[in-house]
């Protein structure tokens, strides 16, 4: 019997294994897929992440952020991280090398899907393995978070949020992730290399990406070299949680809940609670993680809630650019918050 089970290989799982190992724990990974794993991503990892990561000893680089722009046609409003930067980075390869930290230290990686989780008072066995704790970390539509009754049911709806991205072949003109607003929804152009530029679309409606990335002329003029990759989706992006532990099993990660990729602060709250996950199992307490869990996420998820509430109205979504331009120290202030 191993101490912690993992599912999901992603940025979460590999941390919360990397945690455990460090912890003097012994842990193991379930995952199907092999590495690198690549997925519809923003790819922009926000200071607090960037130290979480160089903590872990984990080596990672890519083009160095210095803060966040937002763009409305001809009116932008740009605050600056605050001592620290924040990182552009490919997906692959902040999976290569979240993978390999934890393969030298002992973690194993088992292929295969986790299936069926059966528990008893002392362990939790899935996927073949037993042991004293499983850390759920398989994504946004979380098969274990499902199969244990932890999601709040619901129905599609008209604010319900897609994303879709693609890179592009063009040397980056700017070290902001630069947000652009439509009266559709959003586009995130981030720099993750010397001559590769990231851009995501975030939307309420279904359409294919050109047609998204239509709606921001001045970005499309932009992007004058080829695509580089093929596009990829999620959603759709809100997921609600009933509590994030149950019985041995802890969720981390996006399948401990998820709002909006809106801020850009995914992969930073899935190290952070990844972490707190493990802290909690090695300090005995592992009641502590739903606090934790509430304690990490909450400014996120305030921030978040309310872009969104404005933004689901063309008429308040084309002022909030002008509104952050005409109040720079509140702008300043929210982006501080995401470090």
């Amino acid at each position: 019997m191993i101490d912690v089970l993992v599912a999901g290989g992603g940025p979460a799982g590999l941390t919360a294994a990397i945690h455990a190992a460090l912890a003097g724990l012994e842990a193991a990974v379930v995952e199907p897929r092999t590495a690198p794993v690549d997925k519809a991503c923003g790819e922009g990892v926000m200071p607090s992440g960037v130290t979480a990561l160089r903590a872990l000893g984990v080596e990672v680089t890519g083009r160095a952020l210095r803060g966040i722009r937002y763009v409305d046609g001809t009116v932008r409003a740009e605050a600056s991280f605050r001592g620290r930067s924040g990182l552009g980075i490919r997906r692959t390869t902040l999976h290569s090398s979240l993978h390999q930290r934890a393969l030298s230290l002992g973690v194993r990686i088992l292929t295969g899907k986790v299936g069926e989780v059966h528990q008893s008072a002392d362990t939790v066995t899935a996927a073949g393995t037993t042991a004293r704790w499983l850390i759920a970390a398989d994504g946004l539509h979380s098969p274990v978070r499902r199969s244990l009754g932890l999601e709040v049911p619901g129905r599609p709806t008209p604010h319900g949020r897609y994303g879709l991205r693609r890179h592009y072949r063009v040397e980056p003109w700017t070290d902001f992730v630069e947000v652009h607003w439509s009266r559709h929804g959003e586009a995130y152009v981030t720099p993750v290399g010397d001559d590769l530029v990231g851009v995501a679309v975030l939307s309420r409606s279904r359409r294919c990406y050109d047609d998204h990335l239509a709606g921001f002329p001045a970005l499309t003029a932009s992007l004058r070299g080829p695509a580089a990759t093929e596009v990829r989706g999620a959603g759709p992006l809100l997921q609600r949680v009933r509590r994030r532990t149950a019985g041995r099993v802890l969720l981390v990660g996006d399948a401990a809940g998820y709002l909006d990729a809106l801020t850009g602060e995914g992969i930073a709250l899935a190290l952070a609670t990844a972490g707190a996950a493990v802290r909690c199992l090695a300090a005995g307490r592992p009641d502590a993680y739903e606090r934790a869990w509430v304690h990490l996420t909450r400014r996120h998820r305030l921030l978040t809630g309310a872009l969104l509430a404005a933004s689901r109205r063309p008429s308040t979504a084309r002022l909030i650019v002008p509104a952050a331009s005409r109040m720079p120290p509140v702008f300043s202030a929210a982006v501080h918050a995401l470090q």
